[in-house]
């Protein structure tokens, strides 16, 4: 006879999504590290062996944990400017903007998951540790092929070093992060992206009143500006 319903060690009326979020909030919030397994089954809802059941173990549990985010808004924000902006800089402000209210929205953790969740991981999850960072890695790729096509462009100086202006913009945003999850605001973070957006090679860009050539305008942050005041005084 063959059997029907739920999987052999899972409870009846088992939510997959619904345990991915609670699982998701936990690693947030803790860390890959500091999350036991007791911890996870206790906000889940489920014994240990209906957790191995439905994920297989812990370190295959936060992978897709991770896969899930990445997907999500918050995790596919970086991603969908690059793809959707028509210029490198409006992908990267964007990007910048979208960090500053996301990364201290009370509606979930602080910071980001990808960039929060590997701290203090010990020698044996290794594997982990190499899996988050090489997912660093490949948005800091994208942000590199991002700034070439707009070198080839134009829209950069031939000067510019692509790999260095993304690996700034990669320590800016993960900088974010950690200051979210230290307790800044909003307010703050959106200063930290207008300061950053700053540096863009040869000065903010703007678009003309055609809507297809760039100009360049002068900095619109208050700390800036200021700065700027006085450096002509």
């Amino acid at each position: 006879m063959t059997r029907t319903g739920a999987p052999r060690g899972r409870p009846r009326g088992f939510d997959r999504d619904a345990a991915l979020a609670q699982a998701t909030r936990l690693f947030w919030e803790r860390g890959y590290e500091a999350t036991s397994i007791g911890e996870l089954t206790e906000a889940l809802g489920i014994r240990p062996a209906s957790l191995y059941a439905a994920f297989g173990d812990k370190r295959s549990l936060f992978r897709e944990v991770v896969e899930t985010y990445g997907r999500s808004p918050l995790g596919a924000f970086m991603g969908a400017a690059l793809a959707e902006e028509p210029t490198a800089y409006g992908a990267f402000a964007r990007i910048l903007r979208e960090a500053a209210r996301s990364y201290p929205d009370p509606a979930h953790p602080a910071g980001c998951l990808v960039i929060s969740a590997a701290t203090n991981v010990t020698r044996q999850d290794d594997a982990i540790q190499g899996y988050l960072r090489d997912r660093r890695n490949a948005n800091l790729a994208a942000f590199t092929d991002r700034l070439r096509a707009a070198q080839r462009a134009g829209e950069l100086p031939a000067d510019v070093d692509p790999q260095a202006l993304a690996g700034y913009f990669g320590a800016v945003i993960q900088g974010m992060s950690q200051r979210a999850r230290d307790g800044a605001d909003a307010a703050e973070l959106a200063a930290v992206a207008e300061l950053a957006l700053d540096a863009w090679p040869g000065g903010r860009r703007a678009p003309s009143g055609d809507g297809r050539t760039w100009h360049t305008r002068r900095p619109v942050v208050g700390i800036a500006d200021d700065r700027t005041q006085r450096d002509n005084r």
